[in-house]
């Protein structure tokens, strides 16, 4: 069987989305999925330290991480395509228009998700897009999670339990036996964290 490949996208590839992949990796069986990230605005480069220590108290494994470009075949291969702000997801569309039934950000598929009971990986992406034109939309903010990009630690780690919670509903949703528990790591009730808003930088991540 072909594992079910999910894309995160960020813009530097160094903070939401890597914790998105790795976080996502760690609860999902690595014989029936496939997960990546990506940035549109990436350079190869390693996790910093605040990141990879928060990674790892959640759960996460940040070992052997390297940033990447976003590039077309990175989308075209995907079987879903999430991005940490609606300008991610417009960016992988931009690379590959077919692909605009299996790019959404992150928030936005676990809301169209919400109440659906999808067999298979690839169904819970059908329900998903057929959602989108049935719900009325939302701001854009609701929809994405903002980037940490030189902020304090407690800044990164809010961020990164927002991406923890949102994560903790895709699995449900595209694999509803998977545990929903990181290994090693409590970090904050499913719900929502809210931070102080932090600067959109987006030539960083």
């Amino acid at each position: 069987m072909t594992a079910f490949a999910v894309l995160f996208v960020c813009t530097g590839n160094l903070h939401r989305s890597p914790v998105a992949e790795r976080l996502l990796a760690a609860v999902l069986p690595e014989s029936g999925f496939r997960v990546r990230s990506a940035g549109t605005g990436a350079r190869p480069a390693p996790l910093d330290h605040v990141t990879s220590t928060i990674l790892t108290e959640l759960g996460g494994d940040a070992r052997d991480f390297t940033a990447r470009p976003l590039e077309a075949h990175h989308v075209e291969r995907a079987d879903l395509v999430l991005g940490l702000e609606r300008c991610h997801r417009e960016a992988a569309v931009r690379l590959h228009p077919l692909a605009l039934r299996r790019c959404f950000t992150l928030r936005e598929f676990v809301r169209l998700s919400a109440g659906t009971r999808a067999a298979t990986p690839g169904e819970a992406v059908r329900l998903a897009a057929s959602r989108r034109g049935e719900m009325p939309p939302v701001p854009g903010e609701p929809d994405g999670i903002a980037d940490p990009h030189g902020a304090l630690p407690h800044v990164h780690r809010a961020r990164a339990l927002e991406v923890r919670a949102a994560v903790l509903r895709l699995a449900a949703t595209l694999d509803p036996g998977a545990s929903n528990h990181l290994p090693g790591g409590d970090g904050s009730p499913d719900g929502l964290i809210v931070a102080a808003p932090v600067p959109s930088e987006r030539a960083a991540d």
